[in-house]
């Protein structure tokens, strides 16, 4: 699709002239009505502050967003999610790699950024993590990392209060992961993909966010390409029934497949009673849905207390049975978690097997290795001594040369002493013959 730009660069509020449309990473894309909103990320010659970009899906027009207000600095990682008319953006990592978790709103209807302040305990700054939003009311902030931690808590901002917590995630165990994607379903938020550097994450993960319990949907062997980072997932609909569509990933090497799953999760058990304003109401919703007998309208706690705050249950026949059917699902669970568990651990036995067989070829082959050292280090010291004697021969070299040169002197003196005495000797014998001639 060719994009349309009335032109190629734009003059932003910190007074940067920006490309329209510049290569960009860590970026975040909204849908908003007939629109695809592009916010942050991180480019060259980026703005200081976080920009919004558009592509008009029937025009095939792009450019930059005028915003005003309360700017959030310039960030990628981060997340970004639409609840009604208002985008809420957490966290990231600014382009000096400082961790951020602050909150900022964007009134779609104004265009105007503010910041919010929130209470409780916030999470830790973190990027590459996942959003959703419950109930248009109940933020969801899940895993991400630091520069050296990877995270699987789970987080709970009420939109309302504007208060932090953390509840304790019910269900199968989570490992942590960052540079996953997630998509929400029906109050089902369905997590694929990410990893901690190490190795990818294997589970798709399911969380009902209305009880706050995760499950796991599937999976996969390692070097799978739904075990990746950077995987993407969007659902859709056919035939009037709703899937999962992910694409891309890296985990190694750069992946290009397209996968589609029909999602049909498992039942969750009953949520717990969390000890926070936020995650208490949460939890009071799902009590009342849990009566099925009743359709009064649900009554959020009071704050009297913000420590703690006790939710009643209705202990009626159907929450009876409500109850036992949640504990025979439960025990179905378990039952598949241990065989889960026991094929994991038949897997690492196998391993640990192959590992100590390396190991023991490994060390046939250092003492082999360590025997011929030895033999080169015996033939290496017979060298040296052989060096060192050929060295103080060389050393003596100037004393012998000096000596030859002497004696060559000595020859020499001694040869022309004989000639001289052979001359003499002729002299005298031609004088004695010409006397007697004479």
């Amino acid at each position: 699709m060719k994009l349309n730009t009335e032109a190629t660069t734009v003059k932003v509020k910190d007074g940067t002239q920006l490309n329209v449309f510049p290569a960009t990473a860590g970026h975040s894309v909204i849908k908003w009505g007939n629109r695809l909103l592009l916010l942050a990320g991180l480019s060259k010659n980026a703005s200081d502050n976080v920009t919004v970009q558009f592509i008009d899906l029937e025009s095939n027009s792009c450019g930059v967003m005028e915003t005003y207000g309360n700017f959030p600095v310039a960030r990628s990682g981060q997340s970004v999610t639409l609840v009604g008319s208002k985008l809420i953006m957490f966290g990231g990592e600014d382009r000096n790699r400082r961790l951020l978790n602050d909150v900022h709103v964007l009134d779609l209807a104004t265009m105007s950024w503010s910041a919010v302040e929130t209470s409780q305990t916030s999470p830790t700054p973190r990027f590459d993590h996942t959003a959703a939003v419950n109930a248009e009311r109940y933020l969801l902030i899940f895993g991400g990392c630091s520069h050296s931690i990877f995270y699987n808590d789970l987080h709970v901002l009420d939109l309302e209060t504007m208060e932090w917590s953390q509840p304790q995630i019910q269900g199968d165990l989570v490992t942590p992961r960052a540079g996953h994607a997630g998509v929400a379903i029906d109050g089902d938020w369905f997590i694929v993909g990410g990893g901690d550097n190490k190795s990818g994450a294997l589970e798709t993960l399911v969380i009902n966010m209305s009880k706050l319990a995760v499950s796991k949907l599937i999976s996969v062997k390692e070097r799978d390409p739904l075990a990746s980072e950077g995987i993407s997932v969007s659902s859709a609909l056919l035939d009037g029934e709703k899937f999962l569509v992910t694409f891309g990933g890296y985990n190694g090497k750069y992946y290009n497949e397209v996968f589609v799953m029909r999602p049909k999760p498992r039942d969750f058990l009953h949520p717990k009673i969390f000890q926070s304003p936020a995650a208490a109401a949460a939890a009071a919703s799902v009590t009342a849905a849990y009566a099925l007998t009743k359709s009064e309208k649900i009554d959020f706690p009071e704050k009297e207390d913000p420590n703690f705050k006790v939710i009643p249950v209705d202990t009626s026949q159907q929450d009876l049975s409500v109850e036992i059917n949640s504990i025979t699902e439960e025990k179905k669970v378990a039952e598949t978690s241990l065989v889960e568990v026991m094929a994991e651990n038949s897997t690492l036995r196998a391993k640990i097997e192959e590992t100590n067989t390396n190991y023991a070829e490994l060390s046939k082959e250092l003492h082999s290795v360590q025997a011929q050292l030895a033999a080169e280090r015996s033939r290496c010291a017979k060298l040296e001594a052989q060096i060192a004697e050929v060295q103080k021969i060389l050393e003596s070299m100037p004393a012998i040369e000096e000596e030859v040169h002497a004696l060559r002197r000595e020859k020499s003196a001694f040869e022309h002493e004989m000639e001289l005495a052979s001359t003499v000797q002729r002299q005298r014998s031609g004088g004695i013959w010409k006397w007697v001639a004479g």
